[in-house]
């Protein structure tokens, strides 16, 4: 089955929705986010957590770091992802287009692809946009970015413009090669294209024009978080919401902290990825329902409340901080897997009561108070 999208909510005050997403390894309420499990892994938790205690119900696969190690033929071999990971949920997978932008020393660009130098063994490797299909087919996943190049935040307009080019040229050509070829599973992979143009308006709205007449099942906004301002973030998103088809869920790529994903959901945005959660809680950062804390402070050493007990679920309420800060000072992997579910669970929780704000309406002035609540650091 091909991937399908209702509206089942709109807020009074702002443009934040809710919907439903179907594929064809199941729903996806809306808005979402989906923890990112870069090589087939979100790090330091497993599958069985992510589903029962973290309650995700899609994850994100990368098709660089998936191609490199464990390799299309294993995942081929496996039946695809979801087999070799045992995870019976929706995947999507980046295509790769931002490693074009984060290995800069490392890469050329040209109409052909994108050749690039491993980070692993240093061998060299040509992404093409039917490559990069093609790898996608084999990873399997419900969801499927097209390769795009994401330039520099700060690039210049001549720049911009000949990369967002060249970014609707592969479009095309991914495109044609999918229609060329078929799902190697017995289920329908779908496709989204990603909005370029860097900080430029008239670049964003043709990107989003070029999409929109594509008529892909869903369309991403790309080239944010990349060290712009915030201001300049919220703006493009909003520009690009306004001229993306409201019909279609609208996933901005890589966003980002909480308060972010709240900002951008009462734009109009539908889903979100960001490492945030796992790599900042690997690093003693924690997001709570009251705020932001650093476990590895010394304030938390004899604090024995519980690490959220504002949030539903169990690990929350199971550890302490003094435990939790015991464990970072003891250097325990424990303590990474502990700090990772509650972000996640943090997340997840998140965009369930914004969903539940939408659905009453009330969403816009739900989210100015959470703001403010949010950043605060205890």
């Amino acid at each position: 089955m091909s991937l399908s999208f209702c509206l089942e909510g709109t807020d009074t005050g702002s443009k934040a929705r809710a919907g439903k997403i179907i594929t064809a390894h199941g729903e996806i309420t809306t808005p979402v986010f989906m923890p990112v499990g870069t090589a087939g892994s979100v790090k330091a938790v497993t599958q069985q957590q992510l589903a029962q205690e973290v309650k995700a119900s899609i994850i994100l696969g990368n098709t660089y770091h998936l191609y490199l190690r464990p390799g299309v033929e294993v995942l081929n071999k496996a039946a695809g992802l979801h087999r070799f990971m045992h995870w019976d949920k929706p995947i999507l997978t980046d295509s790769g287009g931002y490693q074009v932008f984060s290995l800069a020393q490392s890469r050329k660009i040209r109409e052909e692809g994108v050749i690039f130098q491993s980070h692993i063994d240093g061998s060299r490797h040509l992404f093409s946009p039917e490559k990069v299909m093609d790898i996608q087919r084999h990873i399997g996943a419900d969801i499927i970015m097209a390769f795009d190049e994401c330039p520099p935040g700060q690039s210049e307009y001549n720049y911009a413009k000949n990369s967002l080019l060249l970014t609707q040229r592969w479009l095309d050509r991914c495109i044609s090669h999918l229609d060329a070829s078929g799902p190697l599973y017995g289920y329908e992979q779908n496709l989204f294209p990603i909005v370029q143009g860097n900080q430029f308006h008239d670049l964003r709205k043709a990107s989003c024009e070029y999409i929109a007449s594509k008529g892909a099942p869903g369309n991403a906004i790309g080239g944010l978080s990349v060290g712009e301002p915030e201001p300049v973030m919220y703006d493009i998103t909003a520009l690009c919401c306004e001229h993306l088809p409201a019909d279609k869920p609208r996933y901005l790529m890589g966003v980002g902290t909480p308060w972010n994903v709240l900002e951008c959901i009462s734009l109009g945005v539908d889903m979100f990825d960001c490492v945030m959660p796992t790599r900042n809680g690997r690093n003693g950062m924690l997001f709570t329902t009251q705020g932001v804390i650093n476990i590895k402070n010394k304030k938390w050493a004899a604090d024995f409340t519980p690490l959220d007990d504002g949030l539903p679920n169990e690990i929350s309420h199971y550890y302490t901080k003094a435990y939790v800060r015991h464990l970072f000072a003891a250097n325990e992997l424990l303590g990474l897997t502990i700090a990772s579910l509650q972000n996640l669970c943090f997340y997840l929780w998140l965009v369930h009561e914004a969903r539940n704000e939408i659905i009453k309406g009330n969403f816009n002035q739900w989210k100015n108070s959470m703001t403010g609540q949010l950043k605060q650091r205890l």
